[in-house]
């Protein structure tokens, strides 16, 4: 019941091998909620329509196979049409149809509940996968925001197929460092500043500028790096100097693209040029691990190596398996998204964080990209940078589209 009792306490979680039915049927023999699995106080003694799975007419009555939230698939019921009252369901039930029947080429075919008398069994096994999924990413989605540490929100969206929540991806906020890597994460010293922006502060003290303007914005060349304030400055939260720290504050959507590059990122809200948007973060690993995985990884398709090269060539991020919502960022050859070596409580110069921040003004809905050869764009610079992805032994195709688009990755 470790489960239940996570939902209960709501400040840890274990892995779990029982299937979902079989700890909703636990936690009610039990009389446990669990919102995590979908058992709630409002739906423990009560039956809540969760989706809707077939159609079939008998005796000129119109039922629904309901699949009732909470509960497992065992006791589904065939439900009359006038017992449901939930019609953003029964729109998304004939939404399902019509997408199934469009991927079929059958072009704009409608699915009348009044033209047949059952579902065809691959509609119904569609649906039902569709409605699945659509819980899946739900609780996907509730459980990126539990465990993300900054005002942004993060939306999940696939419009495009079948697929799920990556089965193998663990969100973090920060370095996770691998055995053997030491992180210091506690500054030794710290600026005495009562005005961060007019006196002279921790980038002075590093001996490069201070990075942003009065609007907060990024007012230095890529590979020129970031010195914010530390937890041991006097300043306080809002000092001028302290904004990758604080953490993205746009609300973020993780979508399924159409173009064949899986999953990507997209924003909600707009978004003004040389602003920070989010830091690149995963398992922190040495250069000889980087090379070892790289092989693996390579023959998989996928990149997720950045190395650490600002001033030595010892350390790479691996955002495989451990990593935010950057994880999900495509790359493009005409990219709206620039790196920045960042500096805060860790002055190890083989250590810098990873910021992103905007070339140009990016509109709602707009795709976020960077990138992967870490090339300028905009306004920013058009000079390669210091810090790039790790070396790759196997040309990927690129699928960006951009019109500089260079055909592959690296």
């Amino acid at each position: 019941m470790a489960a239940a009792a996570a939902g209960a306490r709501g400040a840890w979680c274990v892995p779990c091998l029982a299937s979902l039915d079989t700890l909703q049927e636990l936690c009610r023999k039990e009389k446990l909620t669990c919102k995590s699995i979908g058992i709630t106080k409002r739906n423990l003694n009560n039956y809540e329509v969760e989706y809707l799975c077939d159609y079939k007419i008998e005796k000129d009555m119109e039922y629904y196979l309901v699949k009732w939230k909470g509960w497992p698939e065992t006791t589904n019921t065939w439900e009359p049409s006038r017992n449901l009252k939930c019609p953003l369901l029964l729109e998304q039930f004939y939404n399902d149809q019509r997408d199934y029947l469009s991927q079929l080429k059958q072009g704009k075919a409608v699915m009348l509940k009044n033209d047949i008398k059952s579902l065809k069994p691959a509609i119904a096994e569609y649906v039902v996968k569709k409605a699945k999924q659509r819980v899946a990413l739900q609780r996907w989605q509730e459980e990126l925001n539990r465990k993300k540490n900054h005002k942004g929100m993060i939306f999940v969206e696939n419009t495009v197929d079948l697929e799920g929540p990556p089965l193998d991806f663990y969100y973090i906020n920060e370095y996770k460092p691998a055995p053997g890597i030491n992180l210091t994460n506690e500054a030794i010293v710290g600026c005495m500043c009562t005005d961060c922006f007019f006196e002279k502060c921790c980038p002075a003290e590093a001996g490069v500028h201070l990075a942003y303007n009065k609007k907060r914005q990024i007012k230095i060349q890529p590979g020129t790096p970031i010195y914010e304030c530390n937890s041991r400055c006097k300043c306080g939260p809002d000092c001028p100097n302290r904004i990758v720290q604080k953490g993205t504050p746009y609300s973020l959507c993780i979508f399924r693209t159409s173009n064949g590059c899986g999953w990507g990122v997209k924003t909600l809200v707009k978004i003004k040029r040389m602003s920070f948007v989010m830091e690149y973060v995963g398992e922190v690993i040495t250069s000889e691990e980087a090379e070892r995985r790289g092989q693996l990884y390579d023959n998989k398709g996928i990149t997720y190596l950045f190395d650490l090269d600002y001033e030595s060539d010892e350390f790479t991020v691996d955002a495989a398996r451990y990593g935010n919502v950057s994880h999900f960022v495509n790359h493009s050859c005409d990219p709206n998204l620039q790196v920045f070596n960042v500096f805060i409580d860790n002055l190890d110069t083989r250590l810098p964080r990873i910021a992103l921040f905007s070339t140009r003004t990016i509109h709602p809905g707009e795709e976020l990209t960077f990138d992967y050869q870490m090339k300028g764009s905009g306004d920013i610079s058009s000079e390669s940078i210091d810090l790039s992805p790790a070396k790759k032994r196997v040309r990927t195709v690129c699928k960006c589209g951009s019109v500089s688009c260079r055909g592959y990755l690296n």
